[in-house]
């Protein structure tokens, strides 16, 4: 178990003291690993600090947002001119429309942007346009990708792959759950299966342009292609969420490294994370026709105080203008880069695992050098007990990693080969304590 961290300690006891598990977003309490977690008191380039004083290599970037890394000089420099400027106004700023002009410059599939504030908050204006727009009411999603914490999309798979899924969530009532159709991802025959009974009340299929929050996980070639071909032969959209991957692994988000070459579009997107910069702030675009259904155009009714909210945008502007090409490059490189020294390291050990990747995200996953992970079923039979030495062992090096095996790993283009060694340094003592794990 990681060193003794007595002012974290203290900090958690009384968090728990205070709110649900003494967190404010259930992956912070480290169940799945153990331990206490870290409470962090500041952040500067491919470093953390927490509130003992310790400093970290940061491979959670803010679960995205800190591509360009933390506390950006430039990005720091917007915010404060906005902020003295004030913090909201509940009126239309000119950012707002200068963000939504980067982004549609960006991904060409966006010809119209609405902001929020968060993920969760786009997917459910997303799901809500979609039923709108076409008509219908059901919406089909993959078992482990994960859009949010809205009812609807918190659904289990039912027992057949055309059949109504069970709610996944206390609180989520049978009859929400049962509007939404949950298949298991990369598999194209149970969506034909899917539209062929229900394909008249489909009203949208939503998945992760490529899946981070089952680990990472690789879209089949051409599987969101034959989803776009397959929504518009029924009148259904396709809903790509790209809140993790969306300006993260690359200019154009996932959708600009395959669906624009491979000549596809969606019907809409989502996006988050790094689109604020590390502010909460978040945003659905797509289709014009689609997107004009929204108020106080269309029928389909949204509305948020802190949308658009000038503190946000500016920071999202700052970031976007400032990640260029050749930001991704680099980050693309670190990614290789550290991938490959994490399976040199664990092969040195003898541990069996596999490497997940799309673009410049990428997990690990244990015992499944066999055949990789392509669904939940995969992600869910790999050695999870392997995980939380590992991440355990890394800590105690100084490596901030995400405190789940089902999460993605970030770099940014602050991580100098200073920060880069100190991860390499580690990974051997890691994949050492990963090997000795026992079930």
């Amino acid at each position: 178990m990681t060193s003794h961290t007595p002012v974290s300690d203290q900090l958690f006891d009384r968090a728990r003291s205070l709110m649900p598990g003494g967190v404010n977003s259930p992956v912070r309490a480290f169940g799945s690993v153990g331990g206490t977690p870290k409470f962090m008191v500041s952040a500067k380039g491919p470093y953390l600090t927490d509130a003992d004083g310790r400093e970290y290599v940061d491979l959670v970037c803010s679960w995205g947002p800190a591509l360009l890394g933390h506390a950006h000089p430039a990005v720091l420099e917007a915010v404060h001119a906005a902020v003295d400027r004030g913090l909201s106004f509940g009126a239309s700023t000119p950012d707002e429309a200068n963000l939504a002009a980067i982004v549609k410059e960006r991904v060409a599939a966006v010809e119209r942007l609405r902001m929020v504030s968060t993920g969760t908050e786009a997917t459910m204006t997303a799901v809500r346009l979609a039923r709108g727009f076409t008509g219908r009411n059901l919406i089909v999603k993959f078992a482990g990708c994960y859009h949010g914490h809205l009812d609807g999309l918190l659904a289990a798979a039912g027992s057949g792959l055309a059949t109504m899924a069970l709610p996944g969530s206390a609180g989520v009532t049978e009859a929400t759950a049962a509007e939404t159709l949950v298949l298991p991802y990369n598999d194209l025959a149970a969506v034909e299966a899917a539209f062929a009974v229900h394909g008249n009340n489909i009203a949208a299929v939503i998945t992760e342009a490529a899946p981070a929050n089952m680990g990472v996980v690789t879209p089949h070639e051409g599987f969101n292609a034959a989803l776009s071909h397959i929504t518009r032969g029924h009148g259904a959209l396709l809903i790509l969420d790209e809140v993790l991957t969306g300006f993260r692994t690359g200019y154009a988000g996932y959708w600009g490294l395959t669906g624009r070459q491979e000549g596809w579009a969606p019907d809409l997107l989502t996006f988050g994370k790094v689109i604020g910069g590390g502010m909460p702030t978040a945003a659905l675009g797509g289709r014009a026709d689609v997107m004009d259904y929204l108020a106080p155009l269309g029928p389909v009714y949204q509305a948020g105080t802190l949308s658009g909210n000038p503190v946000a945008m500016a920071a999202g502007v700052a970031t976007l203008t400032l990640a260029t090409p050749e930001v991704y490059s680099f980050v693309d490189a670190r990614s290789l880069e550290l991938s490959s020294a994490l399976s040199s390291a664990l092969e040195a050990a003898g541990v069996d695992h596999s490497i997940q990747r799309a673009g410049n995200l990428f997990s690990v996953a244990f015992g499944t050098s066999a055949n990789g992970v392509h669904n939940y079923a995969d992600a869910q039979a790999q050695e999870v007990f392997r995980y939380a030495p590992f991440f355990h062992s890394m800590l105690d090096s100084g490596v901030y990693l995400p405190p789940s095996v089902f999460e993605a790993w970030f770099l940014s283009a602050a991580h100098d080969d200073a920060a880069m060694n100190r991860i390499f340094d580690a990974l051997p003592a890691a994949a050492k304590a990963a090997a000795e794990a026992t079930a």
